[in-house]
């Protein structure tokens, strides 16, 4: 397949077939990642979205962005995805630079978890693919000046966080309700293994902006070399014969009884908590 005319396709074989776990472990990373810029997780922090309904915004977020990978961008699904997205940010003054990095964590941030962790590397033909994939679905959220290349994807993000990481108090606040989260889909024993495993995962600029002391150098060691045996595992595992995409992970809790894209995510009023009263000229994705 061609890696420019074919790229949803090919993002889709790779994260249903290939590395499905590595791919929801990469976004929960590219997510939280976001948060330690102070413009985004202070929004997040007002919303209340990832302080108060946490499983709730995991769950919508997961389902939205991987009906697009599941049926494509022009099915139905993934036009009524888009759409929600498009509306819930339109709701807020996000800058165009705030959604231009998020968008740069969904192509960097998998691509360097799978070729650290993975049962092997991404070829070239993915790493295109997955660069074109979200460049498209960009232009369908009205981002501007998106980056051409994977390439140019990379350099964008780790300018925009040497930049602008920093400590912020809100942030912090998201960020723990997100470890909370990720902590409660297991035996309230675990949850301090668990976080301090989570943190040993992170890197050091992205615990300076969080203000996390850093895991002990045993406890990183341990940590990157089990997720890193898990990959040697999964490569003696036979190919999958059938897809796994997001609604069908554990960590998907919310819907036991099934859900309506059209229904997901949230609907802000603006001059009611969380969502700040636009002003005219701000950036709005259609």
């Amino acid at each position: 397949m061609d890696p420019y005319e074919d790229a949803s396709e090919i993002y889709r074989l790779s994260s249903a077939y290939e590395f499905p776990w590595d791919f929801a472990r990469a976004l929960e990373l590219a997510l939280y990642r976001t948060y330690a810029v102070p413009s985004i997780g202070r929004l997040l922090a007002e919303t209340a979205e990832f302080t108060d309904r946490p499983q709730k915004r995991y769950d919508d977020t997961a389902l939205l962005l991987d009906a697009v990978v599941e049926h494509g961008v022009d099915s139905a699904q993934g036009r009524t995805a888009i759409r929600r997205i498009n509306r819930m940010h339109r709701s807020y003054d996000i800058t165009n630079d705030d959604m231009r990095y998020v968008l740069c964590t969904f192509v960097v941030i998998p691509t360097r978890w799978i070729d650290t962790y993975g049962w092997r590397r991404m070829s070239r033909h993915e790493v295109v693919a997955t660069a074109v994939h979200y460049r498209t679905l960009g232009r369908h959220m009205g981002i501007k000046d998106i980056p051409g290349s994977y390439e140019e994807f990379e350099a964008c993000l780790d300018a925009y966080e040497e930049a602008h990481f920093a400590w912020d108090e809100d942030a912090r606040r998201v960020s723990d309700a997100t470890l909370d989260l990720m902590a409660s889909w297991y035996p309230r024993p675990l949850a301090p293994l668990l976080r301090a495993g989570t943190l040993a995962l992170l890197d050091e600029p992205l615990l300076r902006a969080f203000g996390y002391a850093p895991p002990s150098p045993a406890t990183r060691v341990a940590v990157r070399r089990a997720v890193r045996l898990r990959g040697r595992v999964v490569r003696l595992l036979p190919p999958r014969r059938a897809p796994h995409h997001a609604r069908q992970n554990r960590e998907v809790k919310g819907y036991p009884n099934g859900y309506r894209l059209a229904d997901l995510g949230t609907r802000p009023v603006p001059g009611v908590r969380g969502c700040p009263v636009r002003h005219i000229g701000s950036p709005a994705a259609e």
